[in-house]
């Protein structure tokens, strides 16, 4: 997820050497255990996780907090590890690769590691009361073979972001519903002039995946159905074709196929976008900048049907240790972690969503995060339980921005043919 700047690219195969773009590990696993008078190795007393960096404010002191409370309400001890989201990817890889996995890795790909047998499923470390209050949707998608390995720490989910004041000056009364409404909108606003666009359309290589997934859902398309991969779908097609049709018709802002999500939301933020597709830390972002007026609204769809929305979760998934040494350890982290005063704590201090009904509830009294948390529970995400989607995003971050100049059809053609050669 990449804190507020981008969802990031994920962790590559363990033993296996598919490496994606994203993230940064650090050193040896630090594991202690009491030893046996036969030499063999008991319960680990002391275990370590690699986290990411979501925000220099906040992460490092929830998590040095939690591994006191930890120590305080268990016994055991947390060795903790903080990795920016632009090295944690590369060094957490290195770790697994040279047998010196963390106990606990927050990461937003674990498919990968469990198709290597490297992780703890939940039903082995993770208390049954947890596992029921978890959103059914983020353990749907951290579920693999029919196991459940990718335990969710926060989440985000994306909405559609409007300039209510190019609405206003272009006589837009309302959001737009459908994609013909919001092709309406985006001309009117850009012919104010003036350096406005329509639409702000990032479809560069930082997170081009996420803003095509928002538009697909909403026109009936999936990146995988019943097993099977739907890149090029007739759908999708159509899908990449009306956002090329935007950027033909100069609706959009210059060269879509070079813009990062970040450029994207900068261009938003300086009051000369109409339109974006966003989430609760740009609303935050906005706010405190305070100089653009704007509303939030479910995104369009296609025919005008009921909106669907992109969600994005990071996991902190559980790496089992000779003879099982740490499960102790790493089930008590779950047990705490996930206690309410915890993670919503947590997850509130960075800005995102929860990924819990109980989180869900609590956090309902924000009016701001209203149109989130109605659409979280049936978000559709990536298929991140696929390990072939590490190699399949990247591929769609090199390359969906180029059908912007050329044949949306073969430019997902091609992408079809990575996915199944990577499966």
């Amino acid at each position: 997820m990449r804190s507020m700047k981008t969802s990031g690219a994920i962790a590559g195969m363990a033993l296996a050497a598919i490496v994606l773009a994203a993230c940064g590990g650090g050193t040896g696993a630090g594991n202690t255990a009491d030893k046996t008078e036969g030499g063999g190795a008991a319960e680990t007393k002391t275990i370590k996780l690699v986290a990411a960096e979501y925000s220099k404010d906040n992460t490092k002191a929830f998590w040095d907090a939690f591994a006191k409370t930890y120590k305080e309400k268990t016994g055991y001890t947390l060795e903790v590890q903080i990795i920016s989201w632009d090295n944690l990817d590369q060094q957490s890889s290195t770790m697994i690769q040279n047998n010196q996995a963390p106990d606990i890795l927050n990461l937003n790909a674990y498919a990968s590691y469990a198709k290597d047998g490297l992780l703890y499923s939940s039903d082995e470390v993770l208390p049954e009361s947890v596992k029921s209050d978890i959103l059914p949707t983020f353990v749907k998608y951290g579920t693999y073979e029919g196991k459940f390995y990718g335990f969710p720490d926060l989440s985000s989910a994306r909405a559609f972001f409007y300039n209510t004041d190019l609405f206003k000056q272009a006589g837009i009364a309302n959001p737009p519903k459908t994609w013909a409404e919001l092709e309406e909108s985006a001309k009117k606003i850009t012919a104010l002039g003036d350096g406005n666009v329509g639409y702000a359309l990032p479809l560069g290589p930082e997170e081009s995946q996420g803003e095509f997934s928002m538009w697909l859902f909403n026109n009936g398309g999936t990146w995988k159905d019943q097993g099977k991969w739907t890149i090029n779908s007739p759908q999708n097609v159509e899908t990449l074709t009306f956002l090329k049709k935007l950027a033909d018709q100069k609706l959009t802002q210059n060269n879509p196929a070079r813009t990062n999500r970040a450029d994207a939301f900068d261009l938003f933020k300086s009051g000369k976008a109409g339109m974006i597709i966003g989430f609760s830390p740009l609303a935050a972002a906005l706010d405190e900048d305070g100089k653009v007026k704007y509303a939030v609204a479910p995104f369009p769809t296609n025919d005008g049907s009921e909106s669907k929305t992109f969600g994005v979760t990071d996991y902190l998934m559980a790496f089992k240790k000779p003879g099982n040494s740490n499960q102790a350890a790493v089930k008590a982290f779950y047990e705490l972690y996930y206690q309410k005063d915890q993670i919503n704590t947590w997850i509130k201090s960075e800005g995102f969503l929860p990924v819990t009904q109980s989180g869900i509830e609590e956090f309902r009294g924000d009016e701001k995060l209203k149109v989130y948390l109605d659409t979280l529970p049936n978000a559709q995400l990536t298929p991140t339980d696929d390990p072939a989607w590490d190699r399949v995003k990247l591929a769609v971050q090199q390359n969906l921005g180029s059908a912007m100049t050329g044949d949306p059809k073969a430019v997902l053609d091609q992408l079809q043919q990575t996915a199944e050669s990577a499966s």
